[in-house]
């Protein structure tokens, strides 16, 4: 079934939107709340807890793109998930990693979740991304927004360890840049 017709299942109250949402959905939604628990309970909880934000958030919200509506919603219930459980193990440690390495580049006084949910970080980060040869990009967020390890992202695209580690490393140094010459005190 496709988007369009799924968030009209939404919009109708009829529950056959979840069950849709679960066939196209579940696996993507499940892929990314494993990548930062790591256990497959968890998992498979925030996967359906993700089924029961997005029953409640549309109406009156009409994503343009449900699958990155959906993954968003993921990511953040997994993430809240991961805090409550002060789980260094979970995730391999990729998660808490990850988002270490991204510290240096998101403007003090506020946690890593709360500055990247305001808009105008949000929207200077995109831009940045946006602006990023493919590659670079895609590398990028394979480890902050999927919390892929690096030796999984050199896997994924033909590269050396050292390679991705030294594309991440430069990334987020230009990153730091941009945010810093717009206004970003970090």
């Amino acid at each position: 079934m496709d988007d369009e017709r799924i968030i009209a299942l939404y919009w109708a109250r009829n529950e056959d939107a979840i069950k849709e949402t679960r066939n196209k959905y579940g696996r993507y939604c499940y892929a990314i709340a494993y990548k930062i628990l790591g256990n497959d309970l968890d998992a498979e909880e925030c996967e359906s807890d993700t089924y029961f934000a997005a029953w409640n958030s549309i109406p009156p919200a009409k994503p343009t793109a449900l699958s990155v509506f959906l993954g968003a919603i993921t990511r953040r219930l997994s993430l809240d998930r991961w805090r409550r459980q002060y789980a260094e193990k979970r995730g391999h440690g990729e998660t808490a990693l990850s988002l270490c390495e991204l510290e240096e580049c998101i403007p003090a006084g506020k946690s890593i979740d709360e500055a990247m949910e305001e808009k105008e970080l949000s929207a200077a980060i995109s831009d940045f991304l946006r602006k990023l040869p493919q590659a670079q990009a895609s590398v990028f967020v394979r480890r902050y927004w999927y919390f892929d390890s690096v030796s999984d992202i050199a896997e994924r695209y033909g590269f050396g360890v050292s390679k991705v580690k030294m594309m991440l490393k430069r990334t987020r140094d230009q990153l730091l840049m941009k945010l810093e010459k717009e206004g970003f005190f970090i």
